[in-house]
């Protein structure tokens, strides 16, 4: 029971830093600004299925792509610390995103916006889908996929609620409080991407130097 709830908080803590709902917000309001409360909800709610849909795909898919490009967990690993670093070190400072709609394309985009770039890569980007393989090969059994699975539905339905009331958290928070929370969440996923990084890194170090592994092993290299 202890750890499957330790694997809760874990994919939980993970999934809201990276996903990030609040950096998300508003990117979401410059580009549904031209479109009626309903039709902001209706954007919304087909972009957290898109994002949701995708990242279960790449769950449960993670083994094949794995098997079919000859990829190793652990590799995917320290790749996926790279990632959730650099995305880090951008929230960290303050960069809120990437992705910008000129005006005069916001009309073009309106019938699908919701897939990309709202659902991907805004919302389910490669830290996400990084995530998301990761911790379905980390999780042991079936209980815990299910959470993995449940966790990933939570973090959506939150990041709905958040796009639903985007109007009314950003005057709450206001410029700086927007800022202050993505630097928050920028700390925290730097220091998932260490831990990422280094759970990747110690068992190819064990491959290359067993001996460091074994009794002794320290001793019979010098």
């Amino acid at each position: 029971m202890g750890e499957n709830i330790a694997f809760a908080l874990l994919a939980f803590t993970s999934y809201f830093s990276i996903v990030n709902p609040l950096s998300t917000m508003p990117v979401f309001m410059t580009m549904t600004s031209e479109l009626d409360r309903k039709a902001q909800r209706a954007t919304a709610k087909k972009a957290v299925i898109a994002a949701f849909l995708t990242m279960l795909a790449f769950a449960l898919s993670g083994q094949l792509l794995f098997s079919f490009f000859g990829i190793s967990a652990n590799a995917f690993r320290i790749v996926g610390g790279i990632i959730f670093f650099q995305m880090g070190s951008d929230m960290l400072q303050a960069r809120l995103g990437r992705v910008k709609v000129r005006e005069e394309e916001v009309k073009s985009y309106v019938t699908d916006i919701s897939i990309t770039p709202l659902a991907i890569p805004l919302i389910c980007g490669p830290g996400a889908i990084t995530n998301s393989i990761i911790l379905m090969q980390d999780a042991d059994n079936l209980t815990q996929k299910g959470i993995l699975i449940g966790v990933m539905a939570t973090i959506l339905f939150i990041t709905y609620l958040v796009l639903h009331a985007s109007s009314t958290l950003s005057k709450m928070l206001g410029e700086t409080g927007n800022k202050i929370m993505l630097r928050l969440m920028g700390l925290i996923v730097m220091v998932i991407a260490v831990e990422f990084f280094l759970s990747g890194l110690k068992p190819i170090l064990a491959d290359i130097f067993p001996t460091l592994t074994t009794p002794g092993g320290v001793a019979s290299i010098l």
